[in-house]
């Protein structure tokens, strides 16, 4: 079993890199303890998370689409948070992430895997004018939301419920 990965201490001499509000996350974002809201659209998350940011939401902010699961891809994503000058990031997503919204998020990734296929060619023809590569992240998220975030986030779940990583003999919640 995977176990959870707690990046907040990581970020710890780099809490004030991120200030936006919880209320104004966009839906996008994966449930964790990371998220994106009103960033500057500058498009430059991806520069240095690639693997954990994308772009999105009627202004295309800067959202978390896979949490963090290394101290170097937490500070990968705090550079990120860093280079918006709106601080748009937020960490504080255990605080405000229940089971009951978690589970909520997961019935509704219908919506946001229509939101990614919708959105396909649009991405693939940005790709050819300025790179970063953001159809590939795009289907790699597809990919996760269809086989691999599901475990995740009953990790998280577990997380959430207990503050501990899951050993191999704890059950891991339903989502």
């Amino acid at each position: 079993m995977t176990r959870y990965f707690d990046p907040l201490p990581a970020i710890e001499e780099h809490r004030d890199v991120f200030g936006c509000k919880w209320e104004d996350r966009l839906w996008l974002n994966v449930p964790g303890p990371f998220y994106g809201a009103d960033t500057d659209n500058c498009w430059t998350g991806r520069l240095s998370a690639p693997d954990h940011v994308l772009y999105g939401g009627a202004h295309l902010s800067e959202y978390v689409y896979r949490q963090p699961r290394s101290a170097a891809a937490t500070a990968r994503l705090a550079e990120a948070a860093d280079a918006d000058p709106f601080r748009g990031y937020g960490y504080d997503g255990d605080d405000r992430w229940t089971t009951g919204t978690v589970r909520e998020w997961w019935r509704d990734r219908a919506r946001v895997t229509t939101y990614l296929a919708d959105r396909r060619e649009e991405w693939e023809e940005w790709d050819v004018r300025e790179g970063q590569g953001v159809a590939a992240a795009v289907r790699r998220f597809a990919a996760y939301l269809a086989e691999g975030l599901a475990t995740d986030l009953r990790i998280y779940l577990y997380w959430l419920e207990e503050r501990r990583s899951p050993t191999v003999l704890d059950r891991l919640p339903e989502l």
